[in-house]
Order: structure tokens, then C-alpha cells, then sequence
């Protein structure tokens, strides 16, 4: 009687198991499933839009009403917007597409700041309308590309959960039609010389040229090791692997990779040639229990900073994730933030070591501004905000604006209601040059002005 009832709980044990099993495979497959029907869709959009850049700039090229061209230049700053958040929800983050992605982020910056312009006043130049001549070439030759990669992709039945698995796994130069297709798209954009879209211009490629005034000593392999270490706190027994940047960079840097096999740690880390300034850094170690504070974090990450070349920074937002601290800081010249000068910052609130850290945009900004006094005094700029705004703070600032250019402005922190803003004032013409809603918990005030 034991006997039986002992194998009757076996096999419900053993049915029960082999139903969980199938559950966990059911709903694994359902999870696949719905990321891969994502990137496909993703994938097919971008096509259609990159067909939709095309026509349009075809379009506009044949206009010739000054008042048609403000709302067709609308329309391609519009699609390639578009265009551009179909490329980030593609599995692509670990292959290098910099040039497409420049591409249309210079195609959007030239038709927006186009458009919103008085083209009855300042119609297009003849260097404008080659540009959007050379524009139109590189459009249809992209749009090529991306059709035979979806044309094999149709006729093949590829998976774009393939891509994710091989760029993941570091297998980017295994035989992937995907990722070979978007390698000759990538190609094709590379092909073609800088654009020239006239005075007044900026593009993602200049600011990469800024990297190359970063000041102090080159430094060697050994140096760039040490800096890495530095960050990641890994032991003597640590494998190391660095690598030059190959050719064609603006720039010079070296690629350092730290593995631990024994502890199954890994931190990568890109840092410049000239200063050993780091570009890039990712620890993806497990982070224990919270000893630190945030605010002793963001002191930790300060000092690194400063450790590490980055002088006169200044905390900007911080926040926390699990047992993670994430820090924005900003470059401050005298009394004035420069904001485009940035680093974004995470730090290990368990023993206060940095496990990423993003310094591109603080690079690519980099320079020395002769920043002259402002037209308008502070008084005057507040009196250009809309009077239910109570101004809680102010100080100068330096932002990009619509066009990518840098201007001079007064920064207000307010509330309205429930809400708290951020107000850019132009220093010198008085526009309403930003207003950023904050999150309810990034600003708290106390006192009025």
C-alpha cells in the first residue's frame, strides 16, 4: 500500500515537472517570439522610411515656391526622426553603424534648421541646394542596400534574434547576412565626402575633430592598462588584452579589456592616446548590498573625475537604481554650466568604484569658450517667462540649440502648480530658447529668490 502510494507521488512529481518544464518552454518561446516580431517590424519600417527619405528629397529638389519648401524640408526631418528610432530598436547597439546614424542625424539638423527659417528672406543658397543634391544620391544609394538585405531576409526566413545572439556572443564577423548587410550600408555611407551644407552648419563629424585638441602627453599601453585598473578594482591575476583604433579614426585611443575567469568578471574601457582621457567604460559585476550613500557616491565619482583629467566638473542629476548610483555632470567655466560638456556616471554603491562611465559628448564638445558677458541682465531675461512660472533659481548656462549651435543663456528653475521647469533664456536676444519639464523628484526647492 506504501509501495503505491510512493509511486503515485513520483509520477505526479514527474508529471508535475514535465508540465512546469513545458510551461517555462512555452512562455520562453512566447518572449522570443514577440522580440523577434519587434525587430522585424522595426527592421521593415526603416526601409519604408529610407524609401519615404528618398521620395521626399527627390520632391523638394524639383520645388521651387519658397512656400512649399518650408513644409517638404518639415516632412524629411520628420522621416528621418523616424528613420532614426527604427535604427535603435534593431539589435545593432554592439556593431558599429556611427556613419549611417550620422547620416541621418546630419539630414535631419540641415532640413529642420531649413524649415524654420524665413526662406522668403534667406531662400536656399546654391550650396544648399547641392547639398541636398548629394543628399538625394546618398538616399537612394542606402535605400538600395537596405532592400537587397530585406530581399534576402524575405527569401531566407532570417531571424533577427540571430544577430542579437552573435553580436552578444562577439560573433559580429561570423557569416550573418544581417549584419554583412548593414556592414555595406554602413560602407556605402562611408564612401561619400562631407557634405558641405554651408555656413552655419553643424554636424556629429566636427565635433569628433574636437577630441583631437584634448590636451596633455600621449600615453602608452602600459598607462592605459593602469587607468583601466584603476576604475575596475580587479586583482593582480587579471587577463588583459589591449588594442590600437584602427585606421580611419579622427582620433587615437586604445581598447582595454580586463577578464577575471576565476571570479567570472569582465570590464571593457576605450581611452584617448593623447591625455588618456576614457571614452567609454562598462563593469557589469554583480553589485552587493548598499554601504554607500548617494551622496558619498557622487563625491567617489567626482574625485575620479578629477583623478582622470576631467577638471572643473560639477554634479548635475543624480538618481539610483537598485544598488547602483547614476550621475550627470557637467562642465562649469567661471559661474557658467556647459552643458553639451558632459559625463554620465555610474557608481557601485556597494564599495564606491565606477561600473560605467559615457565621457563621448564631453569629448566631442570639448574646447576653450571665450564666453563674453551677456546683452541682457537677469531681471530683463525673467520677464520673458510666462509670470504663473515661480522662479525658485537662475544661473548662466551654455546649450545647443534647435541648430546645433551653442548659445549663452540665463537658466531659470521654477514651479507652476505641481510641476517644476527648466527655462533657457537666450543672454543676448531674449528667446525662449528651452523649457524642460523636470521629474517630480530631480528638483526640490526650499526658498524663493
Amino acid at each position: 500500500m506504501i509501495r503505491n502510494i510512493i509511486i503515485g507521488v513520483l509520477v505526479l512529481g514527474i508529471a508535475g515537472t514535465a508540465y512546469w518544464g513545458y510551461q517555462e518552454k512555452k512562455e520562453k518561446t512566447a518572449v522570443l517570439l514577440n522580440a523577434e516580431n519587434n525587430y522585424q517590424q522595426a527592421f521593415h519600417d526603416l526601409t519604408f522610411q529610407v524609401d519615404l527619405l528618398h521620395d521626399k528629397l527627390g520632391t523638394t529638389l524639383a520645388m521651387n515656391s519658397r512656400k512649399s519648401l518650408s513644409p517638404s524640408l518639415a516632412d524629411v526631418w520628420r522621416i528621418t526622426s523616424d528613420a532614426r528610432q527604427d535604427v535603435g530598436r534593431l539589435p545593432l547597439s554592439l556593431l558599429p553603424i556611427n556613419k549611417t546614424e550620422e547620416f541621418l542625424s546630419n539630414v535631419g539638423n540641415f532640413s529642420y534648421k531649413t524649415a524654420v527659417r524665413d526662406l522668403e528672406k534667406e531662400p536656399l543658397s546654391k550650396k544648399e541646394y547641392k547639398a541636398l543634391q548629394n543628399l538625394y544620391q546618398q538616399a537612394a544609394d542606402v535605400q538600395k542596400d537596405l532592400r537587397q538585405v530585406q530581399h534576402l531576409a524575405l527569401k531566407n526566413n532570417l531571424r533577427w534574434m540571430d544577430v542579437e545572439l552573435a553580436l552578444a556572443a562577439g560573433k559580429e564577423n561570423a557569416d550573418n547576412t544581417l549584419i554583412d548587410g548593414f556592414k555595406t550600408v554602413e560602407k556605402t555611407v562611408s564612401g561619400y565626402d562631407k557634405t558641405d551644407f554651408g555656413p552655419g552648419f553643424t554636424d556629429l563629424k566636427v565635433n569628433d575633430k574636437n577630441i583631437s585638441k584634448l590636451t596633455g602627453k600621449k600615453i602608452t599601453k602600459n598607462e592605459a592598462i593602469a587607468t583601466a585598473k584603476n576604475y575596475i578594482g580587479f586583482d593582480g591575476n587579471s587577463e588583459v588584452k589591449v588594442t590600437e583604433n584602427g585606421k580611419g579614426s579622427d582620433y587615437g585611443f586604445y581598447s582595454v579589456s580586463i577578464s577575471n575567469k576565476k571570479a567570472n568578471l569582465e570590464a571593457s574601457m576605450d581611452i584617448t592616446k593623447k591625455g588618456g582621457y576614457p571614452i567609454w567604460f562598462l563593469n557589469n559585476r554583480p553589485v552587493k548590498k548598499q554601504k554607500l550613500s548617494l551622496n558619498e557616491a557622487s563625491n567617489r565619482a567626482l574625485k575620479f573625475l578629477g583623478d582622470n583629467g576631467y577638471k572643473s566638473m560639477e554634479l548635475f542629476e543624480s538618481a539610483q537604481y537598485d544598488n547602483i548610483g547614476v550621475f550627470t555632470f557637467v562642465t562649469k567655466t567661471g559661474n557658467v554650466r556647459i552643458y553639451p560638456q558632459s559625463i554620465k556616471m555610474k557608481i557601485a554603491l556597494d564599495n564606491g568604484l565606477p561600473v560605467g562611465l559615457s565621457a563621448d559628448d564631453y569629448l566631442k564638445n570639448y574646447r576653450k569658450r571665450d564666453i563674453k558677458g551677456a546683452s541682457l541682465s537677469s531681471q530683463q531675461a525673467r520677464q520673458k517667462i510666462n509670470p504663473q512660472v515661480k522662479i525658485m533659481e537662475e544661473r548662466e548656462a551654455v546649450i545647443l540649440n534647435d541648430s546645433s549651435q551653442e548659445v549663452h543663456c540665463y537658466e531659470f528653475l521654477g514651479t507652476m502648480g505641481e510641476d517644476s521647469y527648466r527655462i533657457f533664456i537666450n543672454a543676448d536676444s531674449g528667446e525662449e530658447e528651452k523649457v524642460d519639464k523636470l521629474k517630480d523628484a530631480e528638483e526640490m526647492f526650499e526658498d524663493t529668490l
